[in-house]
Order: structure tokens, then C-alpha cells, then sequence
């Protein structure tokens, strides 16, 4: 097997964790990290908002082997490419924690984000935006997926 897959992770997949509707796929994805077969890729955004969520799932991020992640301080640089997403209509200025998560992916070059977010995230239109704008500004396309398509235990 060749170079771990690095993937950028928001916290809607943190949370789906124990989420019925998503749990299933979400569970196979979080076995693929604690087995190392993926490089987790988080921000300090990340665990911002993990700040504000139920203990439950603050407590499950800690159980995940600190050599199996990379943790993201949030750039001036990310949050300048956040903002051109913005200005070009992919996400209204509130969404801004959003588009600072798929900024900071852009950014470090992560090989896939993954994000249960349908409306802001994984959704085909808002993807074009924000690889247009990446390409605009220097950077590489961003491939954007569900947990499901990144499994590794097919």
C-alpha cells in the first residue's frame, strides 16, 4: 500500500458519530482512522465547535491515537481563501466557520474533505465554486466527499 490518504475532517462527521441516520458509514470511516489507515486531518476550527458540542462527542475526538492525526492552526491564509469563497456566492457570510473548513482543506493540500453537510459542503454547485476560486488563487482542486466514499475496509 502507498501514502496514507490525508483527509480533512469537519465536525459534522465527528458528531454522526452518534447520529442514527449517518452512524453506519460514519462508524466504518472513524475504524478506518483508529486503524491508521488515513491521516486525520482536523483544524483548531474543529475543535472550536467541538467546544460547543455534547460530551459525548468532545470526549470520542480524544480517543483517537494522536499519531494517526494532524492538527491544522487556522491561517491567515485560509481564512483569506474562506473569504473569496464568500464573495463569490458559495456560501453566505454566517456560513463563514464553513468556509474556513474548506479553506484550511485547500490549503494544506489534504487529498479529500469529508463532511455530512449537504447544503454547504458536499453539494456538486458549491464544489465548482470553491474549485474555481482554489484555481483562481493558486491552489489545487479540493476533492469533496461523504465518510462513506473514503472507507477502507471494502
Amino acid at each position: 500500500m502507498g501514502r496514507k490518504l490525508r483527509v480533512y475532517t469537519d465536525t459534522s462527521v465527528i458528531g454522526a458519530y452518534f447520529d442514527p441516520e449517518f452512524q453506519e458509514d460514519t462508524k466504518l470511516f472513524w475504524d478506518s482512522v483508529m486503524r491508521g489507515d488515513l491521516v486525520l486531518v482536523i483544524s483548531e476550527l474543529t475543535l472550536q465547535e467541538l467546544g460547543r458540542a455534547p460530551e459525548q462527542v468532545r470526549s470520542f475526538v480524544e480517543k483517537i491515537p494522536g499519531e494517526h492525526v494532524q492538527l491544522l492552526p487556522v491561517s491567515s491564509e485560509a481564512r483569506e481563501l474562506a473569504m473569496a469563497y464568500i464573495r463569490h456566492g458559495a456560501l453566505p457570510e454566517q456560513m463563514e466557520n464553513d468556509a474556513l473548513h474548506i479553506a484550511l482543506a485547500a490549503v494544506s493540500e489534504v487529498d479529500v474533505m469529508v463532511s455530512w453537510n449537504f447544503k454547504h459542503v458536499v453539494n456538486l454547485g458549491k464544489i465548482r465554486i470553491y474549485n474555481g476560486v482554489n484555481l483562481e488563487m493558486g491552489y489545487r482542486p479540493l476533492e469533496i466527499r461523504t465518510p462513506k466514499e473514503v472507507i477502507t475496509n471494502e
